[in-house]
Parts: C-alpha cells; sequence; structure tokens
C-alpha cells in the first residue's frame, strides 16, 4: 500500500470509528471484523478519536498497532493471537464507561488499556474494576494512583502529575527564577500538574504570583497575556495538554510573552509541537516520557523506533505513541507468561514486571501499580538546530526512576 493510500484507508477507518463504528486489529493490518474470534486475546482500547485530544489519541494507536504485531508475530500466546477492539472514548467520562462495558460485557474483552484524558480514565477504570477486569491506563493522573480509586487490576503505564511536574520544577526552577506564574486548564489534569510543581516547588523557594485558570477547549488566551505581565513572573509555568497548549503557545508567541519570561509546559507535547512547528515552541521547556532522540543512547529506543518506523512509512514515534505501544505490549507479555487470561493471575504477572520495552527498566510499584520510569527533561529545538522536521526536542536532563520522588503509599491511602 503506498503512503497516499495508506493514509486514506486510515483516515476512512478513524471517520468510521468516531460514527460509532468497531475496529479490530490483529496485527496483519487494520480488520473491520465486529470482533475477535472466541480464541483470540482480546485487548479494549477506548480513546478520544474525536476531540481536543485527538492527534495524541491517533498517537497511541499507532503505538497499539505495533504492540499487536510484534505479539502476533512471536506466536501470541501457545498460538492465541492478540487483537485491538478500539472505541471512540469522545473525551467524555460517560462515553468511556459506556464503550468500556460495552468491550467487557459485549465483545468480551479479556483487558482494557487506553484512554488519553484524567477525567475519562477514571471512569474507564472504575467500569473495568467494578468487572475484575485489568486496566492499564496510558493517561496522566495521580488520581488513579489513590487507594480509593485504584485496586488489585488497575494498572497505570503513564508518568503521572507529581513525577511529571516535580522533576520539571527540581531542573527548572534552580536556573530560571522563583517567581512563577501558573496558567492552568481548569479540570483534573491541569490542577494536578500545578499542584505536583507547588509541591516540589515549596523546597526550591519558589513564589507563587497566581494560578490563572481557563477552561478545557479555550481558542482565544489574549485576555490573560496582559494580567501574566503585570505580575513580571520569571517563569510562566503552562498546565494544559492538547489544542490548548498548542493554542495557548502559538498566541503566547505572537504576543511576544517569550520576550519576557521563560515558559515552562510540565509536560511538553510532542504533537502539537510537530504541528506548529519551531516559531511557537522555540526555547520552551518541559517534560516527556519518551523522545526518539533516545535511540542515540538506548538500544531499546532504537529497536521500538525502527519497527515503529517500518510499520509506519518512516513516521518516528511520540511519546503517546510509546505509551500505546507499552501499555498494550506489557499487558499481553503478562498474559503470555502467566499462560492465562485470568484476571488474577495476569495481574500477579503485570505486577511483577521489569522489563526495558522502549525506554529503560520499568516496573509497576507494588502499593499503585504505578510504573517507576524515567523523565526525560527536553527543550524545544530552533530551525537552525533541527536536522528534519521529525527533530523538535533536545534532551537536556533525565531523571531516573526513584520511587523517593513519587508520592508516598501512605500519601496515597494505603496502609502499611
Amino acid at each position: 500500500m503506498n503512503n497516499s493510500n495508506h493514509s486514506n484507508e486510515r483516515r476512512r477507518i478513524l471517520k468510521a470509528l468516531a460514527a460509532g463504528g468497531t475496529l479490530a486489529i490483529t496485527g496483519a493490518g487494520l480488520s473491520t471484523r465486529s470482533f475477535a474470534q472466541s480464541e483470540s486475546i482480546r485487548v479494549g482500547f477506548p480513546i478520544p478519536l474525536t476531540g481536543a485530544f485527538a492527534a495524541e489519541a491517533q498517537a497511541v494507536l499507532l503505538g497499539a498497532e505495533l504492540a499487536i504485531k510484534e505479539f502476533n508475530d512471536a506466536g501470541g500466546m501457545s498460538g492465541r493471537k492478540a487483537e485491538l477492539l478500539v472505541r471512540d472514548d469522545k473525551l467524555n467520562p460517560q462515553e468511556g464507561a459506556t464503550r468500556t462495558i460495552e468491550l467487557i460485557e459485549k465483545d468480551k474483552a479479556h483487558f482494557i488499556v487506553g484512554s488519553v484524558s484524567a477525567a475519562v480514565q477514571l471512569s474507564v477504570n472504575n467500569v473495568a474494576k467494578q468487572r475484575q477486569i485489568i486496566y492499564n491506563s496510558i493517561s496522566q493522573s495521580d488520581t488513579i494512583n489513590e487507594a480509593k480509586d485504584a485496586g488489585r487490576y488497575t494498572f497505570h503505564e503513564c508518568l503521572n502529575p507529581h513525577m511529571t511536574a516535580g522533576a520539571v520544577a527540581r531542573h527548572a526552577i534552580p536556573k530560571m527564577g522563583k517567581k512563577v506564574v501558573f496558567l492552568t486548564a481548569d479540570y483534573a489534569y491541569g490542577h494536578e500538574m500545578s499542584r505536583g510543581f507547588v509541591t516540589a516547588g515549596k523546597a526550591l523557594g519558589m513564589e507563587v504570583l497566581a494560578d490563572i485558570r481557563h477552561p478545557l477547549g479555550q481558542t482565544d488566551y489574549s485576555s490573560y497575556f496582559p494580567r501574566i505581565l503585570a505580575l513580571k513572573p520569571e517563569v510562566l509555568i503552562v498546565c494544559n495538554f492538547g489544542r490548548d497548549q498548542q493554542i495557548s503557545f502559538r498566541q503566547a508567541h505572537e504576543f511576544g510573552i517569550k520576550k519576557q519570561m521563560q515558559i515552562i509546559a510540565p509536560l511538553l507535547m510532542h504533537s502539537g509541537r510537530k504541528v506548529d512547528g519551531h516559531g511557537p515552541y522555540e526555547g520552551i521547556i518541559g517534560a516527556t516520557g519518551y523522545y526518539w532522540g533516545l535511540e542515540a543512547s538506548q538500544p531499546s529506543a532504537k529497536k521500538f523506533n525502527d519497527a515503529f518506523k517500518a510499520m509506519h512509512k518512516g513516521l518516528y514515534p511520540t511519546d503517546y505513541s510509546g505509551l500505546g505501544y507499552a501499555g498494550v505490549l506489557n499487558v499481553l507479555l503478562a498474559a503470555k507468561a502467566a499462560g492465562t487470561t485470568n484476571s488474577d493471575k495476569v495481574s500477579d504477572a503485570l505486577a511483577a514486571t521489569r522489563r526495558d520495552v522502549y525506554k529503560g527498566m520499568v516496573y509497576f510499584r507494588a502499593c499503585d501499580h504505578q510504573a517507576v520510569q524515567s523523565v526525560l527533561i527536553v527543550e524545544s529545538k530552533d530551525r537552525a538546530s533541527a536536522a528534519n522536521d521529525q527533530d523538535i526536542f533536545r534532551v537536556v536532563a533525565t531523571e531516573t526512576p526513584d520511587e523517593g520522588k513519587m508520592r508516598t503509599c501512605a500519601e496515597l491511602g494505603y496502609k502499611a
């Protein structure tokens, strides 16, 4: 299939999904079969293919496709092949819950992986937990790790805001200034990111001049900039995601904000940066769980990048592609190790995972099943420094896996 036909086919399938259709991915390509044969290992995959996080959803889908292909090419589990059952959760918690119920009760999914929204993942987790089905979340959230929301069948493949924002604060505040203003998306993700930054920043003498909130889906940030400038911060910390981050950075660039202060994003979005180019993002500092440039020092990253590019016509994976890949593959490999799709046995196998899938060693902490992993601090490159249109970040520091920098199990509500 040539590049044009491949793109057209993907658009056709994503359009069908957005209209409420079902997609099964078997590793031999994309199929419009309704759902898997009875002997297959079925992975339910609710993601927001429509809405403000659609670009990230498509990225995680590309990674998940590769995980399915590699698992099946390696023989599956005693010959049982895996397939991905994709649903559009429409970035809506109720929709996410409804689709997850269908995946479990109608399509008999053995496992659930997915969600890109902090709010949606909590509703998906609630459904899966009640039905004793393993859910491996690939969205940033602190809440999903807390004892009231987590459980035996809940796993969190993604970094959480406390880890992400804390790493950026520890890197940036001593170097770039202590007087800060937050521009925060007014929902769980934004609140948790700003909280994580404040928690780490207190020990560094950080002074918060203001926390300015904006609604999810904001399209005009110009009214916020005069107030930010009047406060005269040294650093502007932008705690938002997806299209919100794209638009706010573009408008901040046009308004000349970067000439007055350093801009930081606790999570610096790969997909938005690729779309908007060098100018709006140049010099912005942030964190990410993965960047393809790790291949220079990490053999597993090189292996992952090469396989991803071979499957997706030379495209390099993004951070969320890595999450889609690891989120699905780790669950499938745990099932293979357990020799079954039984939730209890696979949960035990997944909890015992210590594996270098694509970015170095990752394991799940015992109390909350949070993936303990590295955090990359990156700076967005300028045009002159970029070798090509996919060369967008410079890794300036790496915070190694460290449970000591995470919220303690007691803080999360777990009893010793």
